[in-house]
Parts: structure tokens; sequence; C-alpha cells
């Protein structure tokens, strides 16, 4: 007997800043449900604050969220989550995310949304394209969590497609994707590839050459594991459990803030409210 067919959800957003005599200002807005997005007064010496929420508290099997945020020549803003996203199990069907970050010449954007939680027989296929001008400079994070570690829940089951793909000044600068499917508990658990981790997360900085390469000094000295993966591209990445993934991202964005990008060194309020 086939499977009811379930009412899916398909979440749109869109951000477009400017940089005017008042500074960084939304320019364009966009958003259906189950996405929307709010504007939370950022700290006085801090940029400007967009935070994508998604109003149904999680995604199933089905559903699908798409993201663009666009930074117009010299603008600077940060965007980032309320709280986790759960992926829950799905009944067949992939939950699919996208993301596109387009930053022009001079612009500055950290793309730094809160984990996302795949619950056991989740199904995520989630796309990132980042399009930089040379001059542009980005700063994300993504973090996954195999399962409700709190609640002792590891993914047995299920599948993830993750892609990046970075592009800068109309050349594809890296590419990387994650296929994790078939026996999954076997692949999380095994020495050679997850080592039975909860958790992965990466910290990525697009920048000039002289920035990236001050980046990955900052975090090796701050006892961090980091790399350039060609001129102007820093990435660190994570594995381990949940709450140490998490507490390692939120240690080293604030360093690079504050030692790159010239920016108070703190997490958005969200992380820590």
């Amino acid at each position: 007997m086939p499977l009811p067919h379930h009412q899916r959800a398909h979440g749109r957003a869109e951000l477009g800043f400017a940089l005017t005599p008042r500074g960084t200002v939304l320019k364009h807005l966009f958003h259906a449900a189950p996405l929307r997005v709010l504007f939370p007064t950022p700290e006085p010496d801090d940029l400007p604050l967009g935070v994508l929420v998604n109003v149904g508290g999680g995604l199933a099997g089905g559903d699908s969220l798409d993201m663009t945020v666009t930074l117009a020549s010299g603008a600077s803003a940060s965007v980032t989550t309320p709280a986790a996203e759960k992926i829950y199990r799905s009944l067949g069907d992939a939950t699919r995310v996208a993301s596109r970050l387009d930053v022009a010449d001079g612009a500055t954007l950290e793309w730094l949304p809160q984990e996302t939680i795949l619950f056991d027989g989740a199904r995520l296929e989630r796309r990132m394209d980042a399009v930089l001008a040379p001059g542009a400079r980005l700063l994300a994070a993504e973090t996954l969590v195999f399962g409700r570690a709190a609640r002792g829940e590891t993914l047995t089951h299920g599948a993830l497609f993750d892609s990046w793909r970075l592009r800068r000044g109309g050349r594809l600068e890296w590419a990387d994707a994650l296929d994790l499917s078939g026996d999954v508990a076997t692949r999380l658990a095994s020495p050679f590839g997850f080592a039975g981790a909860e958790a992965m997360a990466l910290l990525l900085l697009a920048a000039s050459p002289a920035e990236a390469t001050a980046a990955r000094d900052l975090l090796r000295a701050a006892g961090q594991d980091a790399t350039l993966a060609r001129p102007g591209l820093m990435l660190a990445r994570w594995l381990g459990p949940a709450g140490a993934v998490r507490d390692a991202v939120a240690a080293a964005v604030p360093v690079l803030r504050a030692g790159v990008l010239g920016l108070p060194a703190r997490l958005p309020r969200l992380w820590t409210s």
C-alpha cells in the first residue's frame, strides 16, 4: 500500500544589503513561509544582522529551503539563525536546502548559522554556492550533528549529501562534497572515516592572501588546526563530540573577527542567548 502524500513546505528568503552614507542598509527583502527573516538591533559597534527563522520548527522529507544573500560593493552584514535546525526522519523523500551568497568587491559577509541536527533516518541534500568578487570577504561556518546527541541518539540510517562551491572572479576556487549514504552507521564508526564522531564542522575564510594566512596562524596559535586550501582561502574542520565541536567553532569565530576582519571578538547574540 503506497504511503499517503503529505503537504510539504517550500520556504524561500532573499536578502540584499547595500552601502549608503548611513552605512550598510537593507535594500531587498523577500521571504515565504516557513522562512522568515528578522532584524534584531545589533550592538552599536557591530554589523547589521539578519536572522533566518524556520517558523515550522524543523524540516521533514520533501521540505525545502532556498536562501539568497547579496551584498553590494562595500557593504558588510552578518546572517545567522536563532537555534539549531532540525532535520526529521524521512518517509522517503530528501529534505533540500540551497543557499547562494553573492558578495561584491569590498564587501564582507558573515554566514554563521547554528548547527543542523540530523535525526536518525533523516535524508538531507544541502548545497552552498558562494560567488565572490576578487576583493570580497566571506567568513562562513557550518556544523552538522549526527543524531540527537542530548538524547543519546546516533545516526544509523538515512542519507546526507553536502556540497560547497566557491567562485571568485568568475573562477571556481574550491569545491567540496560529502556523500554519506548506504551503511551510515558503519561509515560513521569507521576509524578511517568519522571515528565515531557525533558532529563535524567547517569554518571558512575567503579573503586576501595575507588575511587568510593571518587567520590560519591565529587559529594555530589558539590550538586549532587550520590550513590554506589556496592563497586567500583558509579552512578549519572539526570532528568529535557535539558539544566540543560547537565550542571549537564558537571559540574560533571571535578570534577571526577580531584578528582579521577588524570586528568585535564576539559571536552573534543569538548563539549565546
